[in-house]
């Protein structure tokens, strides 16, 4: 676990590292790129760089949180990775639905599978389940996220390489943009983010404006309409499973 510099999250819980690209969000990745650095740094846990791996032993460590917590799971991976197996990620969900005190933030782009899997899972209310995002050519991962029980539904349009006109947010609650950093990021129109901000009000889902990005995103920071846009779903850490 990790404090997180994640402008939507808290922390960083990675039971599951490593994972391989699949569509053109996936050109610049950050946690690839982290995990050779962690790598060259004798970290135990990134021996094998950017090979998918599951991790047991990281299973308890939400158990010895004391106060409760945002948690963004496998920031350094893709929980619904086709190598990672079913019961494991099982295991994953066992200790999110007892562990009711937090948030869990799941991130996928593999929307298909999530989609597959999600009636072996138990979807708890504080697992909140998210699709990237990043052009029109991946819009059908909301689809799936759609059709799926989790109960909390997120989109992640990160990084934003191309304007997404016509959103379907129905049953989704929660929509992130943000732009491309590094040292050769993809720029993002402000167009893109003002129409998606208007389609979320507009639905009534909440919006979150993360960055602009580009190689100084601390710099270009994450103002946008005069304003930021640091909306979330309600944070339901103390109903029952």
């Amino acid at each position: 676990m990790a404090q997180s510099t994640i402008e939507w999250t808290e922390m960083t819980w990675n039971p599951t590292t490593g994972c391989t690209k699949v569509s053109q969000g996936c050109k610049f990745c950050y946690a690839e790129i982290m995990s050779k650095r962690l790598k060259a740094m004798g970290v135990e846990k990134y021996k094998d760089n950017f090979a998918v791996r599951t991790h047991e032993n990281a299973l308890r460590t939400p158990y010895t949180w004391k106060k409760s917590k945002v948690v963004f799971v496998n920031s350094m991976s893709d929980l619904f990775h086709e190598q990672i197996p079913l019961e494991f990620i099982k295991k994953v969900f066992k200790v999110m639905n007892e562990n009711p005190q937090h948030v869990f933030q799941v991130l996928t782009k593999r929307a298909e599978r999530l989609l597959e899997l999600h009636t072996e899972l138990k979807w708890s209310h504080n697992i909140w389940m998210g699709v990237s995002v990043e052009e029109q050519k991946v819009e059908n991962r909301i689809d799936y996220l759609r059709k799926t029980d989790a109960r909390v539904k997120f989109l992640s349009l990160e990084p934003l390489i191309g304007a997404l006109p016509n959103l379907n947010l129905k049953k989704m609650d929660w929509v992130i943009v943000g732009g491309e950093s590094g040292h050769t990021p993809r720029p993002m129109d402000a167009d893109w983010v003002i129409d998606i901000q208007e389609q979320c009000k507009k639905a009534d889902v909440a919006f979150f404006f993360k960055q602009w990005g580009g190689k100084n995103k601390k710099k270009n920071g994450r103002v946008l309409n005069g304003r930021t846009y640091d909306e979330m779903p309600e944070l339901e850490l103390q109903q029952s499973v």
